[in-house]
C-alpha cells in the first residue's frame, strides 16, 4: 500500500487537468449527490473569498472540475471544495466532476496532500495535515516534506505549533498570531504560553523581544522547578524521535544517563526503523 502511495499526488492526480481527463472522462454530477471529504483538514473557508470564487462561478461556471472518489453513488470530494462551496451559493444543480477510484486511504492521502500543495491553509490546518499523514501512514517528517516539496525542519516547524495551547493556536488560525510568533512559545508550560501571546498581540512584540521574554520565563522556570523542566525534556524528546521514526519512543533515565525504547510489531517495521537510523 505505502509503495504505491509514495510516488506522491503527481502519480495520483496527473497534472495538468487535460490529462486526468484523459483518464478519467468529464461528468456533470448532480450536486446533490456530492460530500464534502469529512477528513477535510480545511476548517476555515473564509467568506469573502468564497463569495468571490462564487460570481467567478456565475459569470464563467467551473472552469476546473472538482475530483471526487465514488463509492455506491455517492461522491466524495478529493480536491475542490471550495468550488463545491461556492456551487452552492450560487444554486448549481450540477457540478463538473472527474471521477477518481482509490481506496479509503488512497483518497485520504490525495485530499491530505492536494491541501497542502494548493498553500492557502492556515498554519495550524497544515500542521494539521502533516499530522494526520504521520498519523495514518506512519511517514516520518522526513518523508511527509519530499511528498509535500518541503523541507524536514520545514515541517517539523509547523507540527510542534499543534503542542501549542488551543487558545494560542486560535490566534494563530485567526492571524493575530504569526507562526514564527508561535514557534517561539512551544516547550513553554500553557499559562505562559497564554501570558506572553497576549503581550505578543496587544504590544505587537518582535522575533527578538520574543525571545527575550521566553529566554527569560524558562530561566525563571528552571530555577523555581528543575525537576518539571527536566520531565518536559523528556517529554518533547520522544514526541521528536516518535515524529521521526514513525513508532512509539518512550524515554526513561535521570539527568546524567537513561535508555530509549523504540517499539514495533513486525519484522517490515523493525527493517524500516533501522533504515531510518542508519540514514
Amino acid at each position: 500500500m505505502k509503495k504505491g502511495l509514495g510516488k506522491g499526488l503527481g502519480a495520483l492526480i496527473q497534472t495538468p487537468i487535460e490529462k486526468s481527463m484523459e483518464a478519467s472522462p468529464l461528468q456533470e454530477i448532480d450536486i446533490s449527490l456530492i460530500e464534502p471529504n469529512p477528513m477535510q483538514p480545511r476548517k476555515s473557508f473564509p467568506e469573502e473569498p468564497l463569495e468571490e470564487l462564487a460570481q467567478s462561478i456565475q459569470e464563467f461556471g467551473i472552469v476546473q472540475p472538482i475530483v471526487v472518489n465514488e463509492n455506491n453513488g455517492v461522491y466524495t470530494i478529493i480536491a475542490g471544495e471550495r468550488r463545491y462551496r461556492a456551487a452552492h451559493i450560487v444554486e448549481l444543480k450540477t457540478i463538473p466532476c472527474i471521477i477518481k477510484t482509490y481506496s479509503e486511504m488512497e483518497a485520504l492521502q490525495v485530499a491530505l496532500i492536494e491541501n497542502v500543495q494548493r498553500q492557502d491553509l492556515n498554519p495550524i490546518e497544515e500542521a494539521m495535515c502533516y499530522h494526520q499523514l504521520g498519523e495514518y501512514f506512519f511517514f516520518n517528517r522526513e518523508e511527509i516534506g519530499k511528498k509535500v516539496g518541503k523541507s524536514r525542519n520545514t515541517i517539523s516547524a509547523r507540527m510542534n505549533l499543534l503542542n501549542l495551547d488551543q487558545d494560542v493556536q486560535k490566534h494563530i488560525i485567526s492571524g493575530e498570531l504569526s507562526a514564527s510568533h508561535g514557534a517561539k512559545l512551544v516547550g513553554l508550560p500553557i499559562d505562559h504560553q497564554i501570558e506572553i501571546c497576549e503581550k505578543i498581540i496587544t504590544q505587537n512584540l518582535g522575533i527578538r523581544e520574543i525571545e527575550a521574554l521566553v529566554s527569560k520565563t524558562q530561566q525563571s522556570e528552571q530555577s523555581t522547578n528543575p525537576k518539571k523542566t527536566q520531565n518536559k525534556i523528556y517529554t518533547n524528546a520522544e514526541i521528536d524521535l516518535k515524529e521521526y521514526l514513525g513508532a512509539n519512543v518512550n524515554i526513561k533515565g535521570k539527568e546524567d544517563k537513561g535508555k530509549i525504547e523504540i517499539e514495533y510489531s513486525s519484522k517490515e517495521e523493525l527493517s524500516r526503523i533501522i533504515g531510518i537510523i542508519r540514514g
